[in-house]
């Protein structure tokens, strides 16, 4: 029988990465796209698969709604409305370095609209409500750490986004507890993509290389991170919504590390560009050495594993961007941060 979800942050890199892909496997369901349109969503990014007002908000449809999830009137009456029996919250300020400037923009969605998220479905009695988290709550690994983080892992922020994600995952756990609300959360390693805002690395990197720019790289540059394909991300939460564990929470990770060095390397060999273009800016405030997740869980219980190599899906990632430089052009300029602001004092 045909669902009805609500996608929050559906204007984003993933939410509107996750609409697209929900739409061509799951073709009856309808779609209800959410989202606040902040600096880094756009309504563009959902353009192919938006359904023209005039066909209706049927069944296979996919229907924008401008709005905030901070805003309880308006939630709960798009939860009533369209009869939604899934929520899919991928709304979220996520930009680690905005975050140190602008903290409490980041508590008051990521926690705040959330645990709003989270009462509207539970008044309105919602089938389940799908948590998407982040491996940085976790906080940070050594580089030589032999290990990786698990679903029973302890929660140890180290910056204002790390500490806003925690949050709103803590007040879906409490809802499951407390109020009984039907959830699941996945904890996903960083993603990489199409639709990505150029403010995060790889874009960033990929976006200056093709104007001839200077790639910067933090001071400390073997810092890794673990890589994981945007469309690998959505079939992941696709396979937890259809038969993920009331309650449960479930790790998305390639096990595909890189550090920034090599991240920078490769795009500038793939673009033919000279390595003098890389250049060291001094690291944020509580920049996070590594995050490693452990995604068994996922991989035993529903069969899920990475389909996208990840040489083959940064080539494709770059050719993206090279392709769809009207896409891009347009946000240079956008991000309400600098990456090589972070030299002096902080107060």
């Amino acid at each position: 029988m045909p669902k009805t979800l609500l996608v929050t942050g559906a204007a984003g890199f993933i939410g509107s990465n996750f609409v697209r892909y929900w739409h061509t496997w799951h073709p009856a369901d309808r779609i209800v796209a959410l989202d606040a349109l902040t600096y880094a969503g756009l309504r563009e990014n959902l353009e192919d698969v938006l359904t023209p007002p005039e066909e209706g908000d049927g069944e296979g449809t996919v229907t924008f709604v401008h709005g905030d999830i901070r805003d309880r009137e308006l939630v709960e009456s798009l939860l009533r409305r369209y009869e939604v029996t899934t929520v899919v919250n991928f709304a979220a300020e996520s930009h680690n370095s905005l975050a140190i400037l602008r903290p409490g923009d980041f508590f008051s969605t990521n926690v705040m609209g959330t645990q709003t998220l989270l009462e509207a479905a539970r008044t309105v009695g919602v089938e389940r409500f799908h948590q998407i988290s982040t491996c940085e709550v976790y906080g940070d690994m050594d580089l030589d750490d032999p290990g990786a983080f698990t679903e029973e892992s302890p929660y140890l922020p180290r910056t204002p986004y790390n500490a806003a994600k925690a949050g709103g995952d803590h007040a879906v756990r409490a809802y499951y507890y407390t109020y009984d609300l039907p959830v699941t959360i996945t904890n996903c390693s960083n993603n990489y993509g199409p639709y990505q805002f150029p403010e995060k690395v790889i874009p960033l990197f990929v976006t200056r290389a093709l104007q001839g720019e200077p790639l910067p790289l933090y001071a400390s540059t073997k810092n890794r991170r673990e890589w994981l394909h945007v469309t690998d991300h959505c079939r992941a939460i696709e396979l937890v919504l259809e038969r993920g564990r009331i309650g449960e929470t479930y790790h998305v990770g390639s096990g595909v590390e890189a550090d920034i060095e090599t991240i920078a390397d490769t795009i500038l060999r793939e673009l033919g560009l000279p390595d003098s273009l890389k250049t060291i800016v001094p690291d944020r405030p509580s920049h996070d050495r590594r995050y490693l997740l452990d995604s068994t869980k996922l991989r035993t219980e529903l069969g899920w594993a990475p389909q996208i190599e990840f040489t083959d899906g940064m080539r494709s990632t770059i050719a993206w961007y090279r392709d769809n430089e009207a896409w891009w052009r347009p946000l240079i300029g956008r991000s309400p941060v600098s990456e090589t602001a972070w030299a002096g004092p902080r107060r």
